[in-house]
């Protein structure tokens, strides 16, 4: 806003390249959060699942040539794989979706087929 303000009080806003640059960032930032805002409004609170298979908030320790792992199971919007939380929509999140413990799964990946094997599900 105040970047705004600043472009304005230089003059004729039809070639004030400050004011458009400074309108466009407004912009994102309205979209932003308006886009935040529906999120909030169509959040749903899940409860993890008690049944021993695999959904969103499950922690699934997996083996994978030999490399043992864990990954956390998450909406789209919590993903962050550094942090091990997988999208329920992404290959791995998505085979993962409904599977117990002793469940094999085979998910394509680039370098060719890989299969996992699931240890345990918290």
């Amino acid at each position: 806003m105040e970047n705004l303000k600043v472009a304005r009080e230089m003059g004729d806003l039809s070639e004030n390249a400050a004011y458009k640059v400074a309108r466009m960032e407004l912009s994102a930032i309205d979209s932003r959060l308006r886009y935040l805002q529906k999120l909030i409004l169509t959040a749903k609170i899940t409860e993890v699942s008690k049944t021993g298979r695999a959904g969103i908030g499950s922690s699934v320790r997996y083996k994978n040539d030999n490399r043992e792992g864990v990954y956390q199971i998450v909406g789209s919007v919590e993903s962050d794989p550094s942090q091990n939380k997988i999208s329920h929509l992404s290959p791995i999140g998505h085979a993962f979706m409904g599977k117990k413990s002793g469940d094999k799964v085979m998910i394509r990946t680039p370098q060719g087929q890989a299969e996992y094997d699931i240890l345990s599900i918290d």
